[in-house]
């Protein structure tokens, strides 16, 4: 078989050079053309897959390293009787994390406490959930809406949307729909910002267009807000200046791209695929990820404020400024050649592993410490 792959999902032909040719390709360059002789395609979000990619085209199964689709005809797929997979909560874990790290960012520069503070969480999938717990493990009230869910289960916990204005913190975790009872475009608009508390801050790693860019900036402007945690943007990746410029936080729609989830998305398409073809998989997640650079972090308990601590301890495995500040040089680059280098900062990400991966010794007990650290996901030694 012939295998056409997005030269951005890592390891991408290492695995599926089982199945048959593999051939990295730009995405700018995954066309009509280059899909033609095709058997599997193998796509991130910023390919957009339909009837003029495919028409021309002999390919059966379509794999996107996301978590959405949104970039995917899916009805064209199924009447065309071409295979289709992607990678649902396999950056859950990453978006979490950086969520985390972002919050005890903030909480530094402010010289707050989290565990004072509540978070409200508007949409409790795959994502939703993983930051309620990290956040909840640090003392957090949370808070959920998810009215899907609510509809679906009659759980008390998933409260109406007005319950949440009064959070400290709301974080956008749900999918971009246009339509129907629960369309999410432009869901935080002027209405959603005028009836958050004055100095709330607003989180969004989910879509760009959960957020109306305009109203946004107005609450900003107004300071309403005080501070907005942005990974992801409307018209990505001509996004916003004056909303780069404002945001506490600016990163280029990585929040997700930890090394783990990537390869985890990977994995999860490679075996989709052998199903469909009906091969025997050869790979695993263990045959990608090696051994990571921190394994293992040694803390003295006593040696500052429980939350420096472990603000300390998460920024030695992912230190979010450093993408902010890349992100933020978008503005000293020439107007025309700003999209690339936003393309640019998604696709030459470096290596992120995820708070699993490493252990915490303490020099001595601290029970209610290792808790919180466990509770993001670091090992915590026993003992």
């Amino acid at each position: 078989m012939k295998i056409i792959a997005d030269a951005n999902i890592p390891f991408a032909c290492e695995c599926f050079s089982s199945l048959g040719d593999v051939t990295a390709v730009p995405a700018g360059e995954i066309t009509a053309d280059a899909a033609l002789n095709a058997d599997i395609l193998l796509v991130r979000s910023v390919t957009k897959v339909n009837e003029e990619l495919l028409k021309k085209s002999g390919v059966k199964f379509v794999g996107s390293a996301t978590s959405g689709f949104e970039h995917v005809d899916i009805e064209f797929l199924q009447s065309s009787h071409v295979g289709f997979a992607y990678a649902p909560g396999s950056n859950a874990n990453s978006v979490a994390e950086y969520v985390i790290a972002a919050m005890l960012a903030v909480a530094k520069k402010y010289k707050f406490n989290l565990v004072d503070k509540s978070i409200g969480i508007i949409g409790a999938g795959r994502i939703g959930t993983r930051v309620a717990d990290k956040t909840g493990a640090v003392g957090m009230k949370v808070l959920l809406n998810d009215p899907p869910l609510q509809r679906k289960t009659n759980d008390p916990k998933y409260l109406p949307l007005d319950r949440l204005y009064d959070c400290d913190f709301i974080s956008m975790h749900t999918p971009l729909t246009y339509e129907g009872v629960d369309k999410t475009f432009h869901l935080a608009d002027k209405a959603f910002f005028d009836k958050l508390k004055a100095g709330a801050f607003f989180i969004n790693t989910a879509r760009g267009s959960v957020a109306d860019t305009e109203a946004l900036k107005n609450a900003i402007r107004s300071g309403k807000l005080a501070g907005t945690v942005l990974d992801v943007w409307e018209n990505e990746p001509n996004i916003d200046n004056e909303l780069l410029l404002k945001a506490e936080l600016s990163t280029p729609h990585i929040a997700g791209y930890s090394l783990d989830g990537k390869v985890a998305g990977l994995i999860m398409l490679y075996q989709a695929a052998c199903k469909y073809f009906g091969v025997k998989p050869e790979h695993t997640t263990d045959d990608f990820l090696a051994a990571p650079d921190i394994a293992e972090i040694i803390i003295d308990p006593e040696s500052g404020p429980e939350q420096n601590i472990i603000h300390n301890t998460v920024q030695q495995i992912y230190a979010v400024n450093r993408d902010d500040f890349n992100t933020r040089e978008i503005l000293i680059v020439p107007p025309e050649q700003r999209a690339k280098w936003f393309n640019n900062l998604r696709a030459e990400y470096p290596a992120r592993r995820e708070f699993q991966n490493t252990r915490i010794v303490f020099k001595q007990p601290k029970e209610n410490l290792a808790a919180k650290l466990k509770g993001i996901g670091f090992k915590v030694q026993d003992g």
